[in-house]
């Protein structure tokens, strides 16, 4: 299988094409090809695939690392945006995939910006248990009783507020939180430390990976959850392990743009 090595902010991929005619790997397939001392190492395999739609320039599939699908990944997004607008000789890419359909912009400084679609807060379309929508939810995990807010950019997230992301217990409280029994189908977890209206600090333990460079979602999520709380302006500068992320959200029903790097690293074949 011919693969591509790419990263978002330390977030890693590896993107590959469809096999023509042939099964995708298996989950045993991708937690061996993820092993970063065994295999290839990734957080994310990134499946390209013909367009289901005739106006639209891809379709794309994710993996995690452990082998299990889920539905969207902003880092992801952008690297396949980069990848797709040099294959096909255009600087904007239209993409769709199980989160939903995204656009994806090549900037010339050399950035990309993804349009993530309408940030949605309804329980039900993380999934959530929860009897109705609300900004702030409570949720007990051992003794604590955590505060946080849910929101989906396509996949889940539940956020919460720390004083500082450098003493966050994300060990302890992301495993925790991401296998609470109020989402169904585990969540993404995201720890933000507001520095100013226009600056927060992010650490996100991801569903299926654990704590990781970076989040792309994770990043449009917590900037979200924090308009919703009054705490943040527009344009936000999100600064996660790996780097920085620009995320820039008007409002409610309108849409939410992530802007951040995405690098190609190598391209090489492996054994399946």
């Amino acid at each position: 299988m011919s693969f591509t090595k790419m990263h978002g902010l330390g977030n890693d991929f590896i993107v590959f094409d469809a096999p023509a005619g042939m099964d995708l790997p298996s989950a045993d397939v991708f937690r061996r090809l993820a092993d970063r001392r065994t295999g290839i190492g990734f957080d994310q395999a990134l499946v390209l695939m013909p367009p289901q739609q005739g106006d639209f320039d891809v379709y794309y599939r994710i993996f995690n690392a452990d082998g299990s699908e889920v539905e969207q990944c902003g880092n992801g997004a952008r690297c396949i945006a980069s990848l797709v607008a040099r294959r096909i000789g255009k600087a904007r890419v239209r993409m769709d995939s199980p989160g939903g359909k995204t656009i994806g912009v090549l900037r010339d400084d050399g950035l990309v910006s993804v349009d993530m679609g309408v940030p949605n807060f309804s329980p039900a379309s993380l999934p959530f248990e929860a009897s109705r929508e609300a900004e702030v939810y409570p949720l007990r995990v051992g003794e604590k009783e955590l505060q946080i807010g849910a929101v989906s950019m396509g996949n889940p997230h539940a956020v919460m507020q720390v004083p500082s992301v450098s003493d966050a217990p994300v060990d302890t409280l992301g495993p925790a939180v991401e296998n609470h029994a109020r989402f169904p189908k585990r969540t993404n977890v995201g720890f933000m430390e507001v520095v100013s209206p226009t600056h927060i600090k992010l650490r996100v333990f991801e569903r299926g990976v654990g704590e990781t460079q970076a989040c792309g979602t994770g990043a449009c999520a917590a900037v979200a959850i924090g308009r919703r709380w009054g705490l943040l302006q527009e344009e936000v500068q999100v600064d996660a392990l790996g780097g920085r992320i620009i995320i820039r959200w008007p409002g409610p029903g309108q849409a939410l743009w992530m802007t951040g790097p995405a690098v190609t690293v190598f391209e090489g074949t492996v054994e399946v």
